[in-house]
């Protein structure tokens, strides 16, 4: 018998004042007033069953969606340094967003030093890569700093701090109206000694497959 999908849901809160804040105080706000989450979903347990530990905290202002990801790991890779390069080959944390539930929907793809790879895309094989322009609007903040590397081995926890204008995905915020979303939140590493590919809300695909807007929970702008 197949197993029901349950979709899950959070409210992220708003935070009017993460816009003046220092990197090290959003984090400190998200980590005390933000919505919290792990990233533990092992949708494809027999072919890849390493999980390394994932949260993230999330809120939004009046310009950006805030969120501080958090990962323990035992191995770490930041080969990709360029603009839209291959992430997910790297420790790689993601975002997808749809603004309207069916509708076309974003992804942004960050590995561990904060290179973005970000699209508008109805699926997987149509899509239209977001400018530098718009990616270099994209704030990163990531504790492994921004150089590249290859492949290490070792215990290692780093986070990183993004901050996407909603301009970007086509919304608009307006105080006490909130705005309903619908995403996913992912963590990857393809190329990395332990592959692992985990989602925040579960797959139901026989392969690993983020590029599925039927599986997005529901995520709602307060």
């Amino acid at each position: 018998m197949k197993t029901e999908i349950i979709k899950k849901s959070l409210d992220a809160p708003f935070l009017p004042d993460l816009d003046d804040l220092p990197a090290n105080k959003i984090i400190e706000a998200l980590d005390g007033k933000g919505e919290k989450r792990t990233v533990e979903c092992l949708n494809w347990k027999e072919q890849f069953p390493y999980r390394p530990f994932t949260t993230f905290s999330i809120a939004h202002s009046k310009k950006y969606i805030y969120i501080d990801f958090f990962v323990r790991s035992n191995y770490l890779r930041a080969v990709n340094f360029k603009n839209n390069s291959d992430v997910y080959q790297d420790s790689c944390v993601e975002f997808f967003v749809a603004p309207e539930e069916g509708g076309p929907y974003f992804n942004f793809e960050f590995n561990c030093i904060g290179t973005v790879h970000a699209a508008k895309r109805k699926d997987r094989h149509s899509g239209q890569l977001l400018p530098d322009e718009q990616l270099d609007r994209i704030i990163r903040y990531p504790s492994c700093g921004t150089k590249p590397f290859n492949e290490v081995e070792g215990i290692f926890t780093w986070n990183l701090l993004v901050a996407i204008p909603l301009d970007i995905i086509g919304v608009t915020y307006q105080e006490n109206v909130p705005i309903k979303l619908w995403g996913n939140f992912y963590k990857c590493a393809d190329k990395t000694s332990s592959p692992h590919f985990l989602s925040w809300s579960p797959i139901d695909t026989p392969q690993p497959d983020f590029h599925r807007p039927e599986f997005f929970g529901e995520i709602t702008l307060l």
